[in-house]
């Protein structure tokens, strides 16, 4: 039986791959076992389970995820529970949990929660409250003011002068990030922060990032910041209208946390999706890079364990454990800007600190993910691929966590080289998996 929790929550389209019955069998199978006490759609679904099992919901409304982490630590809850479609449409829905202590569950306690919900599927005979002990639901309206006044606890500088596009993605964001940038002093010019349930992450985002560099230059802008639909993201554009990624936002956080002394073992933590250009710029810097798998829960899982400060992706997640458990793009986005503040430069000499190798991805949408790695077919075709670009570039393979894709990446020198080694492992590996 395939699992059902991704390396971010359990991830399907909505009604089809991702059915409200789900989402009431997660609801009651979270309250039955964090209760050793214990879209509209799923909302409404996963509340009913919580009730149906005793619990108590305290519903939030559009909030950023990384809101919920906190406000499941900050009110000593059971668990946080996130309905998003992260950086995907909107039918391609996704539910989310966190527990008490605001990080992202382990593996174990999500092994747990899914036999509950096997178990819920095949003999639902576990208790049911009745009259006073069923469980209820409070509508907090007061909780996003509570997440941005954390926000703006994080944030030291002051940005008055600084002229900044803000690209809400139509998502959690819209309300938030325009209030807590202004509070800051900031010149805010605010794109895509109109949601209306289908347009999240729809040409916007940072997923689409061409109308915030059009919207830099049109406007003159000193800085661009995108979030993507469910704020946990965080992507920039200088003033020159070029990207900053996560791997830049890295380097200049980490440069900037060495400058001061705040960068224990002068490490960041990264992926192994990281540019070359991002290792070379680290190096040149005096620090050095930990390598993890892809997802933010193994760059958080090594800074823990290691006492490292900053990691994430090139994606746009960004941990700081100083200040969250999980990536927030908020607080990123603050982190980024008073990085700027204190160096007295342009966005563009910042991001001149990095120069980046031609990588490129093509996303296969695939039948099955399932037994990918063994197929004959497609390691003849990786293994080709490395031996035609050698000790001057690299092939990595790997499924979504979130999307029934596999996706093909090559970085190198050569553009037109990239293309042609990418798209014939894609060939491949489609005819394979379908």
């Amino acid at each position: 039986m395939a699992r059902l929790f991704g390396t971010d929550g359990v991830r399907g389209e909505a009604n089809v791959t991702l059915l409200p019955e789900m989402a009431y069998r997660l609801g009651r199978a979270a309250t039955i076992y964090f209760g050793k006490e214990s879209g509209e759609m799923f909302e409404s679904a996963l509340t009913a389970g919580i009730c149906s099992a005793g619990g108590r919901a305290m519903l939030a409304g559009i909030i950023p995820t990384p809101a919920i982490a906190y406000l499941a630590r900050k009110h000593k809850a059971k668990a946080g529970i996130v309905i998003s479609a992260s950086h995907n449409p909107f039918h391609d829905n996704g539910i989310k949990f966190f527990g008490g202590d605001g990080y992202k569950l382990p593996d174990s306690v999500e092994d747990e929660l899914e036999a509950i919900v096997h178990q819920l599927e095949t003999d639902d005979n576990y208790p049911r409250p009745t009259a006073e002990h069923i469980g209820h639901i409070e509508y907090r309206t007061d909780l996003l003011n509570q997440y941005m006044e954390f926000v703006i606890s994080t944030c030291k500088e002051r940005f008055e002068g600084v002229k900044v596009v803000l690209d809400c993605a139509n998502g959690a964001a819209y309300e938030a990030m325009p209030k807590i940038l202004r509070h800051l002093g900031a010149t805010v010019k605010v794109i895509h922060a109109l949601p209306n349930g289908t347009n999240i992450n729809d040409g916007c985002g940072s997923t689409h990032l061409e109308s915030l560099q059009k919207a830099v230059l049109e406007n003159g802008a000193d800085f661009g910041i995108a979030h993507d639909g469910d704020a946990d993201r965080c992507l920039c554009v200088d003033e020159k209208g070029q990207i900053i990624d996560g791997d830049h936002i890295l380097v200049m956080c980490a440069m900037d946390m060495m400058k001061d002394g705040k960068l224990p073992y002068n490490t960041v933590v990264t992926t192994v999706m990281a540019n070359i250009g991002f290792h070379q710029a680290i190096k040149k810097a005096g620090g050095r890079a930990e390598i993890t798998k892809v997802g933010d829960r193994y760059v958080l899982e090594n800074m823990l364990k290691n006492g490292y400060k900053i990691g994430g992706e090139q994606s746009g997640h960004i941990i700081f454990t100083d200040f969250s458990t999980t990536g927030d793009g908020l607080i990123t986005a603050l982190q980024v800007l008073s990085s700027l503040k204190h160096s007295g430069r342009k966005a563009s000499d910042l991001t001149a600190l990095m120069t980046t190798y031609p990588q490129l991805l093509v996303n296969v949408k695939v039948a099955t993910k399932e037994g990918w790695e063994t197929n004959e077919a497609i390691k003849k075709a990786i293994a080709a691929g490395d031996e035609e670009l050698g000790d001057n570039g690299r092939i990595l393979v790997r499924p979504s966590g979130t999307e029934p894709l596999i996706r093909v990446m090559a970085e190198g020198p050569d553009q037109e080289q990239l293309d042609r080694i990418c798209h014939a492992i894609a060939d491949v590996v489609k005819k394979e998996q379908g």
